[in-house]
């Protein structure tokens, strides 16, 4: 018999089954609730999944394939990708050089780091170009593959290939969204930045041949815009570099220049005389120019363009012509353009010379091709030079010649022609233009093949002052006076004597042609004095005059007539001599001497021993009409230049090829600084 339970045992374990059945359906129940929830808020999601269904199921489309044809189409395809993958790694590499590349400070305070990182986007962008191509290549071949199969839908293979299609080009590619041409902006405008710091002109007052300019800017900041200039050059932005530089630096130049006054260089004359005073300012300034400051920035130039010398000469030939070098050359072709004579000669020769001192720098700094114009223009002006030089050189002697035809100065004084002949000659054959017209002359010769050298020269000038010497006996016929024409001859053989003892022209004629030239002056003097003021003194004779109580009024007469005849001769000698010149101060007050000790001693004598027979008589003021004061007062003022009188035998004329007289030298004499 088994064991029964109770009956409540039964019971309890029922509703506890009831319970837990309660339980599971209540919290099934808010499980469903809960996801009912859920699904109404994500409804419109749902939705919106849907919707994109069928582009989900078109883009998935073209690569349905049967299993083993994508099987066969891995390997081929995976080759493709790596290249590709590592052309999108490069490209994320360039997005990550933005930052440092776009940071405009980052070039003036690290140049070499902006640089280092430049170089780094240069490389990549080299990368790409060189593997983009093949990438796309690749790829292309591969769709080319997956069309060819029908792995996928045409329009999908289409619209693949034509973008693969515009990747081969990398030209037609867009490597690095504009960061490397945004970098060389930002290196562009440092360029000028530090070419606008460092060129400002010079504080120049004048110019100093020994003074050497200071560095227009310091080698650090050469070196920062060399490195500059490499990168912009390297990608093609050289010109732009080149026009920055010529137009910071040419401008700096030409600005410190222009602080010297620089003026005169547009000055244009007929007369080289009116030019004169600048064409020492002008060589001066010309030789400070290409000594000082082109030759520095020729240096800077070339440090800057340092791995590009074409670029260099090119740049530096734009700063020299903005600087005003053909300013320069402009003025010397104003003088050499000037109206022919004699003092254009030595203007010519002074800008010969300046030329050619600075010939090896014209050479050094002007010798590419990029300064075609400088060296053509400066061959032109040396030619002009050199022609008139020599067209008026050899002219000399004939216009010397002409001059015996004009008529000599009224005053007896020495002719211009001959104060400048001698003057003239003096200079062409002193230190300053001996060797420099030597030089031009045989220029000159050399070009129609015709020997020259400083002996024909020398001979050349002398000719020239023996010509002028033999004019003199023309010019002395000239005078109606044969008196007037003794100190004619007195005064230009004085002239000469005095002017030339103790220069080169003087040595070279030798002391034998001098002394002939003082003897003739000794010579005139004393027939001057002989033909002239030596007849008077016998005027004033002593015979008759007896002085005795019978004879006393004869006496009386005899004074009163003898200084009566003294008195006319006496007055129109002096009234004609007063007129005339002595030049030379030393000649003059000998001469006076001379008049006075033939004239006033004797005139004393007289006076002292017959003066008393006429001075009591009521008519005495009509004989004695001179005390020996005023007498001696009188001739010691003889023979004075006066201010203002006209002089001829001076106009030295240039006669042209054409056999027209052109031009007249109406200006040698005007200032003696034109002479030294």
């Amino acid at each position: 018999m088994g064991t029964e339970k109770p009956e409540g045992e039964e019971e309890d374990r029922g509703m506890a089954s009831l319970l837990a059945a309660r339980k599971a359906l209540r919290a099934g129940l808010d499980k469903s609730r809960a996801l009912s929830r859920a699904l109404q808020r994500e409804g419109p999601k749902l939705d919106e999944i849907q919707a994109r269904l069928p582009a989900m199921e078109a883009s998935v489309r073209p690569i349905r394939a049967s299993r083993d044809a994508l099987a066969a189409a891995g390997p081929n395809i995976d080759r493709a990708v790596g290249p590709a993958a590592a052309v999108l790694k490069v490209f994320d590499a360039v997005h990550g050089l933005e930052p440092p590349l776009l940071a405009r400070a980052a070039v003036s305070q690290d140049l070499p780091g902006y640089l280092a990182v430049l170089a780094q986007l240069e490389q990549a962008r080299r990368f790409l170009a060189d593997n983009l191509g093949v990438a796309a290549q690749w790829l292309t071949d591969i769709v080319s593959y997956v069309g060819d199969r029908k792995l996928a839908d045409p329009g999908f293979v289409a619209d693949l290939a034509e973008a693969l299609g515009k990747l081969k080009d990398p030209a037609n590619a867009d490597l690095d969204g504009g960061l490397l041409s945004a970098a060389l902006d930002i290196l562009e405008v440092e360029f000028r930045r530090l070419l606008v710091d460092h060129s400002a002109p010079l504080a120049m007052k004048a110019p100093d041949p020994a003074s050497i300019a200071p560095p227009r800017i310091p080698p650090s900041v050469v070196r920062r815009l060399s490195l500059i200039l490499d990168r912009l050059a390297a990608n093609g932005r050289l010109d732009v570099c080149s026009a920055a530089y010529a137009d910071a630096r040419g401008e700096t130049v030409n600005a410190s220049l222009r602080a010297l006054g620089l003026e005169y260089l547009q000055e244009t004359a007929e007369d080289a005389q009116t030019l004169s005073p600048s064409v020492d300012l002008w060589g001066r300034h010309l030789q400070f120019a290409v000594h000082h400051l082109l030759e520095a920035e020729r240096k800077v130039c070339v440090a800057v363009f340092e791995k590009r010398p074409e670029a260099a000469s090119s740049c530096f030939a734009e700063i020299a012509a903005r600087a005003g070098i053909l300013d320069f050359l402009k003025f010397g072709r104003a003088v050499a353009d000037a109206r022919k004579d004699p003092i254009k000669l030595l203007r010519l020769l002074d800008v010969f010379d300046s030329l050619n001192k600075l010939r090896p720098d014209f050479n050094r700094l002007f010798g590419g091709k990029a300064c075609l114009e400088i060296q053509s223009r400066t061959r032109e002006l040396v030619k002009r030079v050199v022609d008139g030089a020599v067209e008026i050189f050899e002219e000399l002697l004939v216009q010397v010649q002409l001059q015996r035809n004009m008529p000599p100065p009224v005053d007896g004084g020495v002719p211009r022609l001959v104060s400048f002949v001698a003057t003239y000659c003096n200079q062409l054959l002193g230190d300053q233009y001996r060797s420099v017209l030597t030089q031009v002359v045989t220029i000159h010769r050399s070009w129609r093949k015709e020997p020259f050298n400083e002996k024909m020269l020398v001979d050349a000038v002398l000719n020239i002052v023996k010509t002028l010497e033999a004019n003199f006996d023309t010019w002395s016929k000239a005078y109606g006076d044969v008196t007037l024409s003794y100190l004619f001859m007195m005064n230009s053989h004085w002239h000469f004597f005095k002017h030339l003892k103790g220069t080169r022209l003087g040595e070279l004629l030798g002391d034998g042609w001098l002394r002939e030239h003082e003897q003739y002056k000794d010579y005139y003097s004393a027939v001057l004095l002989r033909e002239s003021w030596g007849t008077l003194p016998p005027l004033l004779s002593r015979e008759g005059l007896i002085l005795f109580s019978k004879g006393r009024a004869t006496a009386r007469d005899l004074v009163k007539q003898r200084l009566k005849s003294f008195n006319a001769s006496f007055d129109e000698i002096y009234q004609k001599q007063s007129t005339w010149v002595i030049s030379d101060r030393e000649l003059q007050q000998k001469t006076c001497h001379l008049v006075v000790q033939a004239i006033v001693p004797v005139y004393r004598s007289f006076m002292q021993n017959y003066g008393p027979l006429v001075e009591q008589d009521i008519s005495a003021n009509r004989y004695v009409k001179y005390s020996t004061e005023d007498l001696d007062k009188m001739l010691n003022t003889l023979f004075l230049p006066k201010p203002g009188r006209p002089r001829r035998a001076g106009s030295f004329q240039i006669r042209p090829s054409n056999d027209k007289i052109t031009s007249e030298m109406t200006g040698l004499y005007r200032s003696a600084s034109t002479l030294k």
